[in-house]
């Protein structure tokens, strides 16, 4: 295993996406580890970062073969917007690039939320993201339902059924839904092909989800954690994330990470993409040292007794 130096962000041999496999968003071939672009926008103590180091990292994501990158229009602070910083470091687009964004939650200008949009409110929301991100048509669109990282409850036959049509009037190639239960997956299958499943979910947090994790399986359906190193980890954890793993948790990992030579980061994303050929991690940074990291934990194979030790932790 090869680790990045986080201050140089030098290595000899740099792994790339591939490394981690591919997996199908409906007709499109993504390698399994991608990029989050919430982040971006964030430097050090959640403090505004840099423009130039934001597009310096897109750019370098593609570059080490990522071609899976998840967005929403609402990823925005005071003077950046992930859309922009994308369109602007990576436009013209190639043709392997695979953007998945979200739609559902809404902000106003000055960047205080709105109420979720309503179903015919939803197509505004999808025009936004086309005209930010500089594209006829958006790749991949999850419907999110919710507020922050709790689960969206009631039913989502309406907004889904909305985004079905946009599905058919070309403006959308394909669906998802995000902030979940199986009971809105089976609900939204029932309208329309559903290519991915995008949840808060990781070695520490949202466990109750590995059924759901099967289930996608058995669909072949992609599911695509988010806050999947960040969730548990002391001085990391989103507002709202669920667990912080114990002590004997952390060495666990630690040890792992040490046998591997690797980072305790790189084992968490090790154990989501070892935790089914479906899974698509889709860790952000704003970091080019991290995204290094990241990437590089496409090519970590945990042993066989190692996956097991993981997957008892809760």
């Amino acid at each position: 295993m090869t680790t990045i130096s986080a201050q140089t962000g030098s290595t000899s041999s740099a792994p790339t996406a591939a490394a981690a496999g591919t997996w199908l968003l409906g007709d499109r071939t993504v390698n399994r580890l991608g990029f989050g672009a919430m982040r971006l926008m964030m430097g050090p103590n959640g403090t505004e970062g840099d423009r130039d180091t934001a597009v310096a990292v897109l750019r370098r994501a593609v570059e080490l073969g990522v071609n899976h990158i998840d967005t929403a229009a609402f990823y925005f602070s005071p003077r950046r917007s992930a859309n922009e910083l994308i369109n602007t470091a990576l436009a013209p687009y190639s043709e392997d690039l695979v953007i998945t964004t979200k739609v559902g939650p809404g902000r106003g200008p000055s960047g205080d939320w709105l109420d979720a949009a309503r179903p015919e409110q939803l197509r505004g929301q999808v025009e936004e993201n086309i005209r930010q991100l500089g594209l006829d048509h958006l790749d991949v669109v999850n419907l999110r339902i919710g507020e922050g990282l709790e689960r969206g409850s009631g039913s989502l036959a309406d907004r889904f059924g909305a985004l079905a049509e946009l599905r058919e009037a070309g403006l959308v190639r394909h669906l998802g839904i995000s902030n979940v239960t199986a009971e809105h997956l089976t609900e939204a299958l029932a309208i329309a092909p559903v290519v991915c499943v995008q949840n808060q979910y990781g070695l520490t947090a949202r466990r109750e989800d590995d059924a759901l994790v099967d289930l996608c399986a058995e669909h072949g359906i992609a599911f695509v954690p988010f806050f999947a190193i960040a969730s548990g980890i002391p001085g990391q954890t989103p507002p709202g994330a669920s667990t912080s793993p114990d002590a004997a948790v952390e060495a666990a990992v630690e040890e792992i990470a040490r046998n591997h030579g690797a980072t305790p980061a790189q084992v968490r994303l090790a154990w989501t993409l070892h935790r089914g050929e479906h899974l698509l991690a889709i860790p952000g940074t704003s970091n080019p040292a991290h995204l290094e990291e990241n990437v590089a934990a496409g090519e970590l194979r945990l042993t066989d007794e190692e996956r097991a030790r993981l997957d008892t932790i809760r």
